[in-house]
């Protein structure tokens, strides 16, 4: 595990969302073209990562607190699946029908998507506004190890000022998780 507390600098706040069509655990294939949602936040996750683990709970509650909103969360996985195998297609079917995820979770298997938004580890989040223009990068709160202990929750707050018509008062903040596995 590589501990990863930066940003990317691939994306800058403002530039346009970049397209992709992947495949996802429901058997759908997500293709941001046709989302319709005036929000959408691209969060970069694996099954493996226990940073991620210790987010899978408030990811799924943030996509409950946004569902009536017009706000589309979408989660993927670009980890190298051959040398981390709890990161396969197969598994995250079979993660995403044993937890009940009400977004879509895709597999990245060719990593051109985490390269196209300079995803660095998993978590890392991106939240585009209507116009597809980026307007949050990074963690998703300040405490990954203890929901309690949190006193900024960046992702959240984004989303909800982008809801509400207003520009995020934070727009970047480090994300913290373990490192993209790249082939």
């Amino acid at each position: 595990m590589v501990l990863i507390n930066d940003n990317s600098s691939v994306l800058a706040i403002g530039d346009a969302m970049p397209h992709f069509q992947l495949p996802a655990t429901d058997g759908s294939v997500f293709d941001t073209h046709a989302t319709a949602a005036p929000v959408i936040a691209v969060i970069f996750t694996c099954n493996h990562c226990p940073y991620v683990k210790a987010y899978e709970a408030r990811l799924a509650a943030l996509a409950d607190t946004f569902d009536e909103a017009d706000v589309q969360i979408v989660w993927i996985s670009s980890n190298d699946a051959e040398n981390y195998p709890d990161d396969s297609f197969e598994e995250m079917q079979t993660k995403h029908a044993e937890l009940g995820y009400t977004f879509p979770y895709c597999y990245d298997e060719t990593q051109e998507v985490a390269e196209a938004y300079g995803a660095l580890c998993t978590p890392h989040c991106f939240v585009f506004d209507a116009e597809r223009s980026l307007q949050y990068k990074g963690q998703i709160d300040d405490n990954w190890e203890s929901e309690d202990a949190v006193t900024k929750r960046t992702l959240k707050d984004a989303i909800a000022a982008l809801v509400a018509g207003e520009t995020p008062e934070v727009q970047e903040a480090n994300a913290i998780g373990c490192s993209i596995k790249w082939k």
